[in-house]
């Protein structure tokens, strides 16, 4: 879904895909616009399609990037329940393996070669 990306202004290609309880796969890519504003990530295309065409009910998503990450690796996260109850990470516990804005210019070199 990389390839498929609309991405005239990052260069930055981002894919997702969704798996459904029923088996299906649904997928998605970055879109952007020049006011960045209306720019949809790649998750939110995948899941917008994924409920337009009734699906709402996931087992996985994989995502080429995490949104979270983008504002640092140290801040907290709570997970909470309806009970009140929560587990507590930071977002590089979250995300162990997440691509952070430092990975960007590089991820550019590699597309180029």
């Amino acid at each position: 879904m990389k390839n498929k990306s609309y991405c005239p202004y990052s260069k930055f290609r981002v894919g997702a895909a969704i798996l459904c309880q029923d088996g299906t796969v649904i997928t998605g890519c970055n879109v952007e616009n020049v006011s960045y504003g209306l720019t949809i990530c790649a998750e939110r295309t995948a899941i917008v399609k994924a409920v337009s065409e009734g699906y709402k009910s996931f087992k996985a998503i994989a995502i080429a990037r995490q949104y979270m990450v983008e504002f640092g690796v140290n801040w907290d996260v709570y997970l909470t329940k309806p009970d009140f109850t929560y587990k507590h990470y930071t977002t590089g516990e979250l995300l162990p393996l997440s691509f952070v804005p430092g990975n960007l210019e590089e991820e550019r070199i590699s597309q180029n070669a």
